[in-house]
């Protein structure tokens, strides 16, 4: 805490702002409220202020000039109002706490120290010549995470200032009062950070720009690494930091970057929920925001059906006595790999030479176009030309022949058996086409006269015998052609979709058993374990036309080797998060679909619970080959924050490699409840619950290991009473406080004041391959972990320091 005498000067400052803020805010209100009014007047008006005649050319011209004003006028009131509102939201943020922090700094050089008062927006005098609050992304403000009382430093575009920094001051402030100050040579005062991570847990992130890291720091500011990889432990703040790094983007290149050339991969979508507020509470609209599986459904899901990972990891803890387990976990391994990955390249370049397979284009019961004639047409091309720009080349010739065998059809007798059905409304279509072709030669050629004696009849006039047969001809011929067309549209759309590829048989092609014939495919790549079994798990799962989750990014990569790489270019930044939950093959994928985006990988290979793991901190990872090592960049967090000391103590002997450093906050250690039936835990789980809640704790999180343990925990409880249950499943949409029940792996991301592990017996995790998904569900606790067993413990539990937690048995 600071003197009586310097709380004092602090406040009269804080009064100070307070009162230049709302006097701002007060000024500001009438512009913001009279634009608002004028741009929606100027939409209402905008075609009473505009005269259209387009009689002639200097009236068309006259039209589009005035036109063009009112669009200019309506711009400039639009953008006039947009700055003056995000002028008057972010004082509205800053009014109840106009800054959390405050540097002290003289300039090398320079005779005075300049007071910088930091907050979540800048805020400066009336004539703008002094700052009176900086935005914590300014340069200036870096100083402040990132140095401690003495020789300090920022960059700015010119250049590197230095100086000293000879005050570090933090501040709690409530309704433009003063709750706390803490003069700090740290980063972020211990007192602070035991305040804000004391706090109960929210249905949704907070900002963290009060409490960021000398660690967290480096991530948001990094601009230099086309990828930046986080390998953070459990609670380290890593999506937290990445948040803000958007925040500081969108405020550095504001000229340049907007959030919708920003997109984050969540791990599912309750997640989007749960950081949605994130951006907004710095006044940065969100950015994009989806799921890898949504991608894959866009693309593929209207041809097959897809699994989505949370089925695969529920069948990779299925019994592994299960027929076929072995081969599918062996699959799901290969097809996530580099090696795959390399394989279907080859495979491309083979392609180039055999193999091809087509779709035979079929009209009315026959082949108008064989699937032999297009893989001839498409060999004959020069074999130099890329496999994608073959298939153009050979779309364009079967778009030509579509035309040729459109006119012989004309002939056929199916189509004069449909003009005979035809009724009123397409003949009348069919006149109005013959109008206006006649009204265009009219325009051109000034047939006005001949129009007139042509179609007189028609329109109740006299005409010769010979120009009504000659109509009558022309009509026939022009439903002919009208039915003819409508006919081979689909056809030609087919064609232009590039359906006459069979890439589900190219796919299928490389799964046919042989393994020889697999290595002639691929440039002699390598085969994995129990092939056969792989070759006809896959098969069945094509032949339903559906598709395991580890087969989805490999086809889609096929198909785009064959038919061209759709790509991205309007996206700059990609945020991955729960990265080491993603294959090689995925990174290389998104890699190719977002070519001008820098990545920035946030993950803990911890919870790595997926069977396509990457190690995120590995020196020769897949992820330093994307981009190279001098372009790439690997921070690691490895204080936790979320949870209190004793939780950290307790999980970390779970992973003891992981090398995790606790945040000193104290509490009650992990208690291990031993009962003797599934319905003793029930009746405890529910006094638990009650007790927590009594201690003020709203969110309380049942964690399981399956989707049916969650139902069968959700029934259990259900039944015996408990009020704002909620059970969550993979199409849950938002996140909210109360009384969740989840399976681990739903769990990942967020954060609970309690979780009750619903059975951590030798009976449901006891498969070394199950200890990072316990250690998972463990994590997410705050401030109390409680832990229910009828059986044996599971053995990551046990021969743990008894030391750790705390234990009881129900009789």
């Amino acid at each position: 805490m600071i003197h009586a005498e310097d709380w004092q000067r602090e406040q009269e400052r804080l009064d100070l702002v307070t009162g230049e803020l709302q006097t701002a805010i007060a000024g500001i209100e009438p512009e913001v409220s009279g634009l608002r009014e004028q741009v929606t007047e100027i939409r209402k008006r905008f075609w009473e202020e505009v005269t259209v005649n387009t009689s002639t050319d200097e009236d068309f011209e006259e039209t589009f000039y005035s036109i063009k004003q009112q669009e200019a006028l309506l711009s400039e009131r639009e953008r006039s109002h947009r700055v003056r509102m995000q002028r008057y939201k972010s004082m509205k943020r800053l009014l109840p706490s106009p800054y959390f922090g405050r540097i002290d700094f003289q300039e090398e050089g320079q005779g005075g120290y300049e007071q910088v008062y930091i907050g979540v927006a800048s805020f400066a005098t009336e004539d703008g010549l002094d700052f009176l609050v900086y935005d914590w992304r300014t340069p200036i403000a870096s100083m402040y995470y990132d140095h401690s009382p003495g020789a300090a430093a920022y960059e700015t575009p010119s250049g590197e200032i230095t100086g000293t920094m000879t005050l570090k001051r933090q501040y709690q402030i409530r309704g433009g009062k003063l709750q706390n100050v803490f003069d700090t040579s740290l980063t972020i005062g211990d007192e602070l950070l035991q305040q804000v991570l004391g706090k109960g847990a929210d249905s949704q992130m907070k900002s963290i720009v009060a409490t960021i890291q000398k660690e967290q720091n480096a991530i948001i500011r990094d601009d230099k690494s086309r990828m930046l990889i986080v390998q953070g432990a459990a609670g380290s703040g890593k999506t937290s930091a990445a948040l803000q790094r958007v925040a500081y983007l969108l405020y550095k290149h504001r000229d340049r970057i907007t959030a919708d050339q920003i997109v984050l991969f969540s791990p599912n979508p309750m997640f989007n929920s749960y950081v949605s507020t994130v951006l907004p509470e710095l006044g940065e609209e969100n950015m994009q925001q989806t799921t890898f599986q949504e991608y894959l459904e866009h693309w593929l899901g209207t041809e097959f059906r897809l699994e989505d990972p949370f089925a695969q990891i529920e069948y990779a803890m299925s019994p592994e006595t299960a027929p076929g387990y072995e081969a599918r976990m062996s699959g799901m391994t290969y097809k996530a790999s580099g090696d795959f990955l390399q394989a279907l390249r080859s495979y491309a370049l083979w392609l180039g030479q055999e193999g091809m397979l087509f779709r035979s284009i079929r009209f009315r019961d026959r082949e108008l176009i064989t699937a032999a004639q297009m893989k001839s047409q498409f060999y004959s091309y020069a074999p130099t030309i890329r496999l994608a720009n073959r298939i153009i080349l050979l779309r364009d010739w079967l778009l030509r022949e579509l035309a040729a065998l459109e006119v012989k059809e004309l002939e056929a007798d199916w189509a004069r058996d449909e003009l005979d059905y035809l009724d009123t409304e397409q003949y009348a279509e069919a006149y109005s086409t013959l109008l206006k072709k006649v009204q265009r030669q009219s325009a051109v050629f000034d047939f006005a006269e001949q129009y007139e004696e042509i179609y007189g009849e028609l329109r109740g006039q006299e005409q010769g015998e010979e120009n009504v047969f000659d109509y009558a001809d022309q009509e026939e011929e022009l439903l002919l052609r009208l039915i003819v067309k409508e006919s081979f549209k689909p056809l030609k759309r087919e064609v232009r979709r590039l359906k006459f590829i069979d890439v589900t048989g190219l796919y299928s092609q490389l799964f046919a058993e042989d393994a020889e014939a697999y290595k002639q495919m691929t440039g002699n790549a390598a085969v994995p374990e129990l092939w056969a079994d792989i070759c006809g798990q896959t098969q069945q799962k094509l032949d339903r036309l559906e598709l395991f989750y580890e087969d989805a990014t490999p086809f889609l990569y096929l198909k785009e080797l064959i038919e061209g790489t759709r790509t991205n270019t309007i996206v700059r930044h990609l945020f991955i998060d729960e990265g080491q939950d993603y294959s090689p093959f995925q990174y290389a994928f998104l890699k190719q679909l977002f070519p001008r985006a820098r990545m920035t990988v946030l993950g803990d290979f911890g919870q790595a619970i997926f069977p396509q793991a990457t190690n995120l901190a590995e020196a020769d990872s897949s992820l330093t080959e994307l981009y190279g090592e001098e372009e790439t960049a690997l921070i690691t967090l490895v204080r936790s924050y979320r949870s209190t000391r004793q939780i950290v103590e307790f999980t970390k002997s779970m992973l003891p490699e992981a090398g995790i450093i606790p945040f000193e906050r104290d509490g009650r250690k992990p208690c291990l409840i031993k009962l003797g039936s599934a319905d003793e835990r029930t009746v405890r789980m529910m006094q638990d619950i009650a007790a927590l809640k009594t201690e003020g704790l709203d969110s309380i999180a049942v964690i399981t290991k399956t989707a049916d343990e969650s139902r069968e925990a959700y029934e259990a409880l259900f039944s015996h009473g408990a009020e704002g249950l909620r059970l969550v499943t993979k199409d849950t949409l938002t996140f909210e406080k109360g009384i969740l029940v989840l399976p681990a792996y739903l769990a990942k991301g967020v954060e609970f004041d309690a979780v009750l592990i619903y059975d951590a017996s030798a009976q449901t995790y006891r498969r070394e391959s199950e200890r990072k998904l316990f250690y998972t569900a463990c994590t997410r606790a705050m401030h109390q972990l409680m832990l229910y067993s009828s059986g044996d413990w599971t053995p990551f539990i046990q021969g743990m320091d008894e030391s750790l937690y705390d234990t009881r048995t129900v009789d």
